[in-house]
């Protein structure tokens, strides 16, 4: 059974700094895009940032680009999310997503393009 696992969630100051994990359990995620995505309070789900399986593909919302660096280290079986210059709008419940397609499917922000989802992790982003 396919399952992700977010961790590093908490509460930080505007302009800190945290990183978010995403760990498969039972499974080798080396061989699927991995997505980022957050819900707000409120509000819609969204696409924060996505990797394919190399490593060498990755693509940030606008509202994050130059804040948030996507990574992966498929020998740990982690996708990482590093968020730096945080801001109070960050606050979000952060999810990690895998589609089923494996090596077929192509990086997208896309929540429709992803089958797997963690529980998420809760980051709050205030003074």
């Amino acid at each position: 059974q396919v399952q992700l696992v977010e961790s590093g969630g908490d509460l930080v100051q505007p302009g800190g700094s945290l990183r978010l994990s995403c760990a498969a359990s039972g499974w080798s995620l080396a061989y699927y895009v991995i997505g980022w995505f957050r819900q707000a309070p409120g509000k819609e789900r969204e696409g924060v940032s996505v990797i394919n399986s190399g490593g060498d593909i990755t693509y940030y919302a606008d509202s994050v680009k130059g804040r948030f660096t996507i990574s992966r280290d498929n020998a740990k079986n982690t996708v990482y999310l590093q968020m730096d210059n945080l801001k109070p709008e960050d606050t979000a419940v952060y999810y990690c997503a895998a589609p089923s397609a494996g090596l077929a499917a192509t990086p997208s922000l896309k929540e429709s393009s992803f089958d797997y989802w963690g529980q998420g992790t809760r980051v709050t982003v205030s003074s």
